[in-house]
């Protein structure tokens, strides 16, 4: 083993990663009065510098900005091998982590998501109820300010938001009277983003480019406010720190802290009592799987053998429909405009099991126009002369502003041979083994996409379009990463328990998203959070017990 760094103070807490989760655990450990260090491979972004208020936003999108990282391939990014996967992972290494480029669409789980065994027969229960996490998630969306509309009927009855809906807009509306006339269940689309200020946000301007970033300092994101509150209370936060190892000391069975590689390649070492992974569904189990010892020589807290294994990339498919009225499909805000949980449940009729969230959504830019986020596009018929000259002009005249869509998120079923394992030869910038993901999408996912798709384009045509594209599936799609940790109360089934805490190790603790046991069929943002603060509050209530244990 390489040389151990430089000798730092201990803290309560250190935190590995500074996005959703991990934002989570710092803003409440600092209130509570904790000592916390976090680690952040990735550096403060301006957001004077993201594109979106710039005349070639969308060309940076898919480069600069690009929200895979090995086409964006910047510094601070670490490689994947993804050639053994039909899903391309998408994610951000910043202060902020990757909420600094998602969506701002903020759903939260449905009550049948924590009982998929017990309801279908599939995967497993989680070791805890929605009801459970409900408080946690109210919590959350008071500190995000989230907009909406309260009374969504595909849920239980909960407390309103606390900021009102932005407009749906044109294209909201249009969208919506196609589901008006099937009979379909339909709402106003909440959003992590709020249409007032609120607790130094400020309200949505519908630029319509937030997963390019937000120049408007209005969609919600850690940088923005959980961390810089944080630091004020006393978070010491240390960007450009990319993470080797944690330490783990096989005499007292307990990590001590970890070792990571500063951003002027100095090898450095963070002593703490407790250690919080919240490093993503890939970027989690690479530091385990990294993290060996005597008593680990199969990687940290992996006596189950499932670190890495059951990893869940939401399928993802997307219907485009085209109108022949001007609907300002430009106008943001490209979260949710609307939202449908019609078909969400299981019907085995369909030949499937469990469903899908549509997401209704504008057009975006005159290149969005053609395609979606990323570099995938669509061409009209398979002709690529469509896409040139002329054509391209007159495409845009037909389209540009005049366009909706749905963007189909269905549930992924844990499987495990969809993994993250450590590459034999890949390599990060710091010479730290990369990531290789081997995913495959499954029969049942793919028989969701194809149903939610027709539905989707049914849904299009009843709304009065002229036109329609439908993509089943997307490579350029994996925003949802899930798995790879799971969470349970059998040892021999889960990586850790119920609170987040390894089976393992009694001081180490996983938040993110790679604890959940199944994925639901929505955007996961919000249960992350909210499990986040689930674990962070108990955490915080047992941490005597946790320092002793």
């Amino acid at each position: 083993m390489a040389s151990k760094g430089k000798l730092s103070e201990e803290f309560d807490v250190l935190i590995i990663g500074s996005g959703p989760s991990g934002s989570v655990a710092a803003k409440w450990m600092t209130e509570a009065g904790m000592s916390v260090v976090l680690l952040e491979q990735g550096d403060w972004v301006d957001p004077g510098d993201y594109p979106g208020d710039k005349p070639e936003f969308e060309l940076a999108g898919g480069k600069q900005w690009h929200p895979a990282p090995n086409f964006r391939d910047h510094e601070r990014d670490y490689p994947i091998n993804t050639k053994e996967s039909d899903v391309e992972p998408l994610m951000a290494s910043a202060v902020g982590g990757s909420a600094t480029i998602f969506g701002g669409h903020w759903v939260s789980f449905l009550p049948s998501d924590f009982r998929v065994k017990t309801l279908d027969g599939v995967a497993d229960d989680w070791p805890f109820t929605y009801e459970d996490q409900l408080p946690h998630l109210l919590a959350v969306e008071h500190a995000l300010g989230i907009s909406g509309t309260a009374g969504n009927t595909a849920y239980p009855p909960q407390g309103s938001y606390p900021t009102p809906n932005i407009p749906i807009g044109k294209v909201g509306n249009k969208l919506a009277s196609g589901l008006d006339k099937l009979g379909w269940h339909w709402w106003p689309g909440p959003n992590a983003m709020p249409s007032i200020p609120y607790n130094g946000l400020n309200p949505c301007a519908r630029r319509g480019t937030c997963m390019f970033g937000c120049n408007e300092k209005a969609k919600w994101s850690p940088d923005l406010n959980f961390i810089p509150e944080s630091i004020k209370g006393g978070l010491k936060l240390i960007p450009g720190a990319r993470v080797r190892e944690i330490e783990y000391n096989d005499d007292k069975q307990r990590v001590t802290g970890a070792i990571y590689i500063d951003r002027n390649g100095r090898e450095r070492r963070q002593l703490a009592k407790t250690v919080i992974v919240c490093g993503n569904t890939i970027g989690t189990p690479r530091i385990l799987l990294n993290s060996k010892s005597k008593t680990f020589p199969d990687g940290l807290a992996n006596n189950s053998g499932l670190v890495g294994k059951r990893l869940m990339m939401h399928p993802f498919g997307l219907v485009m429909g085209h109108f022949d009225e001007d609907l300002e499909s430009w106008r943001g805000p490209s979260g949710m405009l609307i939202e449908t949980m019609e078909f969400y449940e299981t019907d085995e009729s369909r030949g499937f099991v469990r469903g899908a969230k549509w997401g209704g959504m504008s057009g975006g830019g005159p290149l969005s126009t053609k395609g979606f986020v990323g570099s995938e596009v669509f061409v009209d018929g398979g002709k690529i002369e469509d896409a040139w000259g002329v054509n391209w002009h007159q495409m845009m005249d037909r389209r540009f502003g005049r366009t909706g869509l749905y963007a189909i998120i269905g549930e992924d079923l844990p499987e495990e041979s969809n993994a993250v394992t450590i590459d034999d030869d890949l390599v990060d910038s710091d010479g730290i083994p990369a990531p290789k993901v081997v995913y495959k999408t499954s029969e049942n996912s793919t028989r969701l996409l194809d149903f939610h798709s027709a539905r989707a384009e049914e849904a299009m045509l009843a709304a009065g379009a002229i036109e329609t594209q439908v993509c089943p599936q997307m490579r350029e799609s994996g925003w949802h990463l899930l798995g790879t940790c799971t969470m349970g109360l059998d040892r021999e089934k889960s990586v850790v328990n119920e609170w987040g805490q390894a089976h393992d190790v009694p001081n180490l603790f996983i938040f993110d998203g790679s604890t959940f046991p199944t994925s639901g069929g929505a955007n996961p943002t919000a249960t992350i959070m909210a499990v986040a603060h689930r674990q962070t509050m108990h955490m915080i209530n047992e941490r005597r017990n946790v320092e002793t244990a």
